[in-house]
Formats: structure tokens, sequence, C-alpha cells
């Protein structure tokens, strides 16, 4: 059962990953190594049934692509030129396409010939174990090395989870764990692989947690219905956990297929894969379209009446005769300006971002909203630093969008900076999830941000300034998503705060 529930498993995330629409290197490599994988679980399970030498040579396929896609999707994953290198796939293949010839020779019925597969898997499993901690040592601290560390303790655990097979190899009434320690492997790099932020531990562990108890629900549902419907008949515990498990991880990959199948069919149909359970999030989608349709209106007829009333109070505060008047007509005025402003970034929140997209350099984007911090008139105390990546290549954004983003986080940097500081700016090309990403950090030295602030300050109209909207940010955000980007932020309370714009 653990077998084919493997096999299972590993189809279902090759195929998946095989019909997306946009995929990095490793996840086809990945894509690639679980089908092999499929294949040497679907051939060793069929033989155990028929018994016919067709299924061995599936098995023994699946086999010898194992060690080839595994090393080849290391390299991609790591992203690393001499270890692993190019030649070691090289190698690999070649050594695995002997294998092939050795098998339609006589010594295909030579008894250590499973043995030797084993061995050559083996092989390439602690080579690319060996790079995966080489390549952790030489990292330095950032994103990607937590996520290589992850992968290795992953890892680490499914072999120890794997050595009570050796056990029940021998006779020992100890059940093999092995292949459902490899489906949860491959289930968690799959969601390693396929998340270009990845998330903290904590979410990981609250995901996985979440696996869990739908697995323990749904095997206690089978037990349920096994007591109920099945005359007497109770599953082995490893094969209830694992159908459990099957079911659990099937319907993402499933209902993708099955919105790909649709999509095909019905042109011009919604989304059938939604559930019936997610309408509150169709009701959602339809109050953003009302409230874009709203903005317009709203905005209009409150700009009129504000600007009657801003110029009647500068009218009057030329005419006004005290010192008092004067002073109150002129916050008459000042409020009226802010509140204008207050519509204006609603209406920038609320209506439908249209792109005017060029190619063009991110260094000079950065160089000119540090020309209009200064021309604004930038504190004495505040020292501006520029660290830019001179080999940056263009990048096709809406230009004016782009100023609009990293002027507002930096002088949200000024501002955190009341006693002074540095604020800096660096660009820089870095892989992001496999894919080639450009990316702008702006760091200040300022009072930094709490953790239950940092949680909320994307949220719309979340603000801890005394006149400020919440909405700034709010805009940054959806800007860099219509360009396909996404932005992450890092921050110490007394520190600093880091914003980084990833494209």
């Amino acid at each position: 059962m653990e077998t084919f529930a493997l096999a299972a498993i590993s189809l279902t995330i090759s195929i998946s990953l095989f019909i997306k629409k946009k995929r990095s290197p490793a996840q086809l490599s990945f894509a690639f190594l679980c089908l092999a994988l499929f294949l040497q679980k679907t051939g060793t399970f069929f033989y155990g049934i028929f018994g016919a030498n067709f299924w061995t040579a599936i098995s023994y396929l699946g086999a010898l692509s194992i060690p080839p896609s595994l090393i080849a999707f290391c390299r991609s994953f790591l992203n690393r030129q001499k270890f692993p290198s190019r030649k070691i796939v090289t190698l690999t293949a070649s050594g695995s396409f002997l294998l092939a010839v050795i098998c339609l020779t006589p010594c295909y019925g030579w008894s250590y010939l499973n043995l030797v597969f084993y061995l050559y898997i083996g092989f390439a499993v602690i080579y690319c174990y060996a790079a995966l901690i080489d390549s952790i040592k030489t990292k330095e601290p950032d994103v990607e090395k937590e996520r290589l560390v992850y992968i290795a303790i992953a890892c680490a655990l499914a072999a120890a989870l794997s050595v009570p097979d050796i056990f029940h190899f021998y006779g020992y009434r100890i059940p093999a764990m092995s292949n459902i320690a490899i489906a949860v492997l491959i289930y968690f790099t799959l969601i390693i692989i396929t998340h270009p932020r990845l998330p903290e531990l904590h979410e990981i562990m609250v995901r996985a947690l979440i696996v869990f108890v739908l697995v323990l629900f749904v095997t206690f549902t089978l037990y349920l219905i096994t007591s109920l419907f099945g005359k007497n008949t109770i599953l082995p515990l490893n094969s209830a956990l694992m159908a459990s498990f099957i079911i659990v991880i099937f319907i993402d990959p499933v209902k993708l297929i099955l919105k790909k199948i649709s999509d095909r069919l019905f042109f011009e149909g919604r989304d059938v894969s939604v559930s019936l359970y997610a309408i509150d999030e169709e009701i959602e989608k339809e109050k953003s379209m009302l409230l874009e349709e709203m903005a317009t209106g709203l905005a209009h007829e409150i700009r009129n009446p504000l600007s009657s009333i801003k110029g009647a109070a500068q009218y009057l505060k030329s005419e006004a005769g005290s010192a008092q008047n004067h002073k109150l007509l002129g916050i008459i005025v000042e409020e009226t300006d802010r509140l204008n402003s207050v519509v204006s970034q609603f209406l920038n929140y609320a209506s439908p971002y249209s792109m005017n997209a060029e190619v063009q350099g991110i260094n000079r984007i950065v160089d000119k909203v540090i020309s209009l911090i200064k021309a604004a008139g930038l504190p004495e105390n505040i020292v501006i630093e520029k660290n830019p990546d001179p080999d940056l290549p263009d990048v096709k954004v809406d230009g004016e969008q782009m100023i609009q983003v990293v002027l507002n986080i930096a002088l949200n940097g000024v501002e955190a900076m009341p006693e002074g500081g540095i604020l800096s700016f660096a660009t820089a090309r870095i892989e992001d999830g496999g894919d080639k990403a450009l990316e702008i950090a702006i760091r200040d030295t300022g009072c930094g941000i709490s953790k239950d602030e940092l949680r909320n300050i994307f949220k719309p109209f979340f603000t801890t300034k005394k006149k400020g909207t919440g909405l700034g940010l709010s805009v940054c955000q959806r800007i860099i998503k219509n360009h396909g980007g996404r932005i992450d932020v890092e921050s110490t309370p007394g520190s600093g705060t880091v914003f980084f714009i990833r494209i």
C-alpha cells in the first residue's frame, strides 16, 4: 500500500509541475525526479502482484533514472556550477545507460544486481546531501540559506525514519517507514521550491500541523467507514495513514489539473475549481470591483466642496484682522489639503492600475528618487548612502509607479529617523525561488517596527503616524504585485528597517 501511495503522490506532483505555466529549472528537474520515482515504485508494486518481468523492467528504468535526475535537481536547486557539476550529471546519466544495457545481457538474472542499484542510488543521495551541506556552509545568512537548512533537516529526518526498513527486511516485526518518509519529504520539498517567499519556520510548522490534523481526520473517517461496512476488515495503521495522506495532498494538484482541463473545454467559463466554501471570497472580489466603480464618483463629490472650503478659507485668511483668526483659517487650509491627499490616496488604492511599462534601468530610478528626496529638503542629520550593482540588466517596468514605490518607502525611512541616521539604497541581481530577479534594498537606521505592527503594515488604513492614512504601503504592494514582484520587510526595533523590492 505504501509503495503504491508513494508512486501516486510522485506522479501527481510531477504532473502538477509539468503543467505549470511558469516553472523554474529547479521545479522542472524536480518533476523529472518525481517521475523517475513513480516509475520505480509502480514497477515494484505491480511486480509484487503480477510477477511479470515487464514490471521489473519498469522498476529498473525508474531506479536508473533517479541518480541523474536527483543530481540535476540538486544542481538546479542549489544554483551551483562546480559542486555538483554538469560533468557529474553526464557521468551518472552515462552510468544509468550502461546499467540499462547490462540489464539486457545475461547479467539480468545476477543476484547482486539489486544491490548494485541500491548502492548506485545511495551514492547519488550521499553526493547530493554533501553538496547541500557544502552550500549551507558557504552561504551568507539569508533567506536562501534558511531554505537549504530546512531541506537538510527534512532529509536527515527522512533518513532516520527509513532505518526501520533494515530491520523489517531481516524479518523483524517493525513497520517499514521509508515510503512514508519519502512521500513527506517530496511534499515538503515541493512546498519549498514552489514558494518564492520562504515562509517563516513557525508558518511551515503550522502548515504541517494542518496537514497532520487533516490526515488524522481522514484516517478516522476511513476506520469509521470500514468498521460500519467493512465486515470486520481493519486496515493496517500505516496503510490507513498513507491512504489519508494521499487524499489530503492530492486535493490541490488534482484541482490544478482539472482547472487546466476545464480551461481547455470552457474557454470563457468561470473558475469551476473554486470550492463551494469559497463563495465569500468571490463576494469580496465583487465588492472590490464595486469599490473601484464608487471611488471616482466619491472622490469627485468630496473634492468639489473641499475646493470651495479651501478657497473661502484662503480669502478670509487674507482679510483676517487678528492673529488668532489668521491661525485658525490656516489650520482649515492645512486640514483641507490633508483631506484632499487622503482622497487621492484612496482613489489610487481603489482604482485599477494601468501600467505604462518600458525597458529601463533600476539604478536610474533609484538615482531619480534620491534627487527628489534631496530637492524636497533632506534633514542635515540624515546621510544617504548608495550601493548600486553596475551590471544590472534593464527591466520592463512602469518608471513613474516604481519611483512612487521607492520614494514612498524612502520617505517613511526618513520619518523613522527624527534624530538622524543613514538611509541607504542598494540594488542587486538575485536568485529568487530558482528564478532570476532584481532587488532594491532600502534600509534606514531608525526606530524600527515591532513584530505586531510588522504583520499589519501592508493592510489598508493601518498606520502608526498621527496624520497618516495607512494607504501608502498598500498602494506600493499593489503596484509591485502588478509588476509580478513582491515586497519583503525585515525590522529590528531600535536598530532600523530594510525593505526589499524584488522584481
